[in-house]
């Protein structure tokens, strides 16, 4: 009698317990269901309610064929193509330039781990590996495609978002359109409050080249006849060729001196030379979150729980903020967001941000976002009106000199 092996392998649960049924896992995930579950992960990360789980589970040791760069490997069936390079060597890693393939958001929104998968750009980390399949990996292959990734949500926007000048802010909500913004889908931080979080989240739409979004938004821009043009997400700096295309694209198809590009970003992965290409491309504005000083705040905003991951991340913010403010002040205008509850932050931190950024640029605009119960961070009450007005006079006394803080009334403005 022949001996049956077994191998253990991730498969997402439901836990009917926690299931309400939403449907965002269904209809907005890019899943081919529990039954033929790869092991991704991006329905757990996706669920509001936390009833996606991954378990180890024991099947029959099968394998499957795939040729990688030419040759052939066999790894075991029930794996994405990511996690069958992982298990052929390669090394794999969240953060640019650490690894041979980076997978940022994990979740098939931006797509920075895209690989020829028989000859089509596929996101690498939830797309199966199935039999007989050809992937490459190479560089100077892929590179020859024209880069893809998630983006939607092409719309007019009333108050713009953090890097948006405050005197460009209606005092009282949406009176009139501001500028015109799309979403980047996919996102590297996890964070329970996150406010975007059906579009982070989403990857069951077609992808778009970096000229069809910028034409989509350029159209958006003409439909509301306003000057300026965003891109926020989810986090669209985790697909570097793509985003520098798209506001090379932008550049080209709106040449009139008025246009104005705008990225808004939690700035983990930027690096001064990345800042420096999109300002070559065109970027003119852009608004950098920092989500605390502390690295366990950081970690609580952001659900990032590997400390040395959370603490490049962190750094990486601040550096973002301190470079461009250093090079560019004048040339681009810079914002910068801080998500407040006092879930995530005291006021002695609060106070202590402030004064960092004010050693930075006393005159640096500053938007104080008043975190509300979203996504996984039910539990959260809104900052009252009251708390806010306090919020902007902790900050205006750490030294800063332009504070905007976003209430449940609409913007409190600076009074210059």
């Amino acid at each position: 009698m022949l001996s049956v092996f077994f191998v253990k392998l991730l498969k997402a649960k439901t836990l009917r317990e926690r299931c309400v049924k939403c449907g965002f896992c269904t209809y907005y995930v890019n899943c081919p269901g529990e039954e033929d579950c790869h092991g991704c992960g991006s329905c757990v990360d996706a669920c509001p309610y936390e009833a996606k789980v991954l378990l180890k589970v024991e099947v029959p040791d099968r394998y499957i064929t795939l040729r990688i760069n030419g040759e052939k490997h066999q790894v075991p069936r029930g794996f994405t193509v990511l996690k069958a390079l992982e298990l052929i060597d390669f090394k794999i890693s969240r953060l640019p330039g650490g690894g041979d393939i980076c997978t940022p958001c994990m979740t098939g929104g931006c797509w920075s781990c895209a690989v020829l998968v028989n000859g089509s750009l596929k996101p690498s980390c939830i797309t199966p590996a199935r039999e007989g399949m050809e992937i490459v990996t190479r560089a100077d292959e892929v590179v020859k495609r024209t880069p893809l990734r998630l983006v939607s949500s092409f719309q007019g926007h009333p108050v713009g978002g953090v890097g948006t000048p405050y005197w460009l802010k209606p005092k009282e909500p949406f009176y009139r359109y501001i500028e015109v913004a799309c979403f980047a889908h996919g996102c590297i931080l996890r964070c329970p409050s996150c406010q975007n979080w059906e579009i982070t989240y989403s990857s069951n739409e077609d992808p778009l080249t970096p000229f069809q979004a910028a034409y989509l938004l350029t159209e958006t821009r003409r439909l509301y006849n306003v000057d300026r043009m965003a891109i926020s997400g989810g986090e669209p700096t985790l697909n570097r060729r793509w985003l520098v295309e798209f506001v090379r694209s932008l550049k080209t198809l709106n040449v009139d001196e008025r246009a104005r590009i705008h990225i808004d970003t939690n700035a983990v992965v930027l690096t001064p030379d990345y800042i420096d290409e999109l300002v070559e491309a065109g970027m003119t504005d852009i608004g950098v979150d920092v989500k605390g000083l502390r690295l366990e705040t950081f970690m609580r905003i952001t659900g990032i729980r590997d400390r040395e991951l959370a603490k490049k991340m962190l750094e990486n913010e601040w550096n973002t903020v301190k470079y461009v403010v250093d090079k560019y002040w004048g040339k681009v205008f810079i914002g910068v967001g801080i998500p407040y509850n006092r879930v995530f932050m005291s006021f002695e931190e609060l106070y202590e941000i402030g004064s960092r950024l004010a050693s930075i640029e006393p005159n640096l605009q500053v938007c104080a976002l008043d975190y509300r119960p979203e996504f996984r961070a039910r539990h959260l009450r809104r900052p009252s009106f009251e708390e806010m007005l306090k919020v902007k006079k902790i900050l205006e006394d750490s030294g800063l000199k332009v504070v905007i803080c976003q209430t449940v009334r609409g913007h409190i403005l600076p009074a210059t």
